[in-house]
């Protein structure tokens, strides 16, 4: 008996769930940004109120339907999208089902919609991350490949991606040594030219290499990150100790006792604001201090610092402060994506 393979991994998943998580997040924002600055107006009226959660449950249902309807990659990432907004404006309204009066404006409603997508990320790579791919998940992804091919044509970046996917499969199967002659009878097409994002990124990679090497750059990272670290313990310093108290108890000469004081009596959120933030401003101090040996150990202690205030400190703001900490959270991401493309970067350069 041969075995059954029932769930194969897509090796190009990352690009359509990235879509996915983006659109979902997008939707949320700007239906937030539409609610309020247009008074939260209702559909419908005598009574009736179509909610906007119901638009996202056509949208993902029509994600559905194409996904199952038509071929290519094309269409995944139209699925994908459509998906995300559909997911967005049905995770939006979270706070009228986990209410008794069906309370759109619930506190922690922001709070559970920042979790959702935290373990929607975790999610998907656990799947994707969490072992090493089968020999027949690189031959099924060759064959989606040669679909593609036959779709729109095949030029030398698709090639390469579809020759490794068979040097990784298993070379007794008799598709991969029918699939890899396949490959050079195939009539090459030209590359398409490259996007417009594509086409900045590539500027932005030289410009990098470029002024990597200077000691102005190494110590524009340490004040950077510097400036960072004492902002963020500042700002939740601010919020657990200081907000609530008058002008007059701050500037009171006494301000350290009632510090104090407020440590013995801190609540659960202000613990789980604190405890991360301090952590965080560890793992940063580790990687000032070793950015002059080594710049990716301390790239890496700085993501690490910022991947906890995401997943943890930033939990706790947004049940605090409702969606003013997006702000915060822009910041963190930014931050992040940067931290990752000069990992890549310095990787590239010791490669060199």
């Amino acid at each position: 008996m041969k075995r059954q393979y029932s769930l194969i991994r897509n090796l190009e998943a990352g690009i359509y769930l990235e879509d996915f998580l983006i659109a979902a997040v997008v939707s949320v924002l700007v239906i937030r940004f539409f609610l309020k600055i247009t008074g939260y107006p209702q559909l419908a009226g005598a009574g009736l109120h179509i909610a906007h959660l119901l638009f996202g449950g056509f949208l993902m249902l029509a994600s559905i339907i194409i996904l199952l309807s038509f071929l290519g990659k094309t269409t995944e990432v139209l699925a994908a999208i459509l998906g995300g907004i559909g997911f967005g404006l049905f995770i939006d309204e979270i706070g009228k089902f986990v209410t008794s009066d069906a309370n759109y404006f619930f506190k922690p409603a922001s709070a559970m919609i920042y979790v959702t997508f935290i373990l929607i990320f975790l999610g998907i790579r656990t799947i994707h991350m969490g072992r090493n791919h089968s020999s027949h998940e690189y031959l099924m992804n060759a064959l989606e490949e040669m679909k593609e091919a036959a779709l729109h044509g095949l030029d030398e970046e698709h090639r390469k991606r579809t020759m490794n996917y068979l040097e990784r499969s298993d070379p007794d199967n008799p598709l991969v040594g029918a699939l890899r002659d396949s490959l050079f009878h195939i009539s090459m097409t030209p590359p398409p030219r490259p996007w417009v994002v594509s086409r900045i990124k590539g500027s932005i990679e030289s410009l990098y290499q470029s002024i990597a090497g200077f000691k102005m750059f190494q110590y524009a990272i340490v004040a950077f990150f510097a400036l960072d670290m004492m902002i963020k313990m500042a700002y939740v310093f601010t919020l657990v100790f200081f907000i609530g108290l008058r002008w007059q108890d701050i500037a009171d000469i006494r301000l350290l006792g009632r510090f104090a004081e407020r440590l013995q009596n801190l609540s659960f959120i202000g613990w789980a604001q604190l405890a991360p933030s301090v952590l965080s401003g560890i793992l940063t101090l580790l990687g000032l201090l070793q950015i002059r040996r080594s710049r990716v150990f301390a790239f890496r202690m700085f993501e690490r610092s910022i991947l906890v205030s995401i997943f943890i400190t930033q939990v706790f703001i947004f049940y605090q402060e409702q969606f003013s900490a997006l702000f915060g959270l822009f910041f963190n991401i930014l931050v992040l994506v940067a931290l990752r493309f000069m990992i890549n970067q310095e990787g590239s350069r010791m490669g060199k």
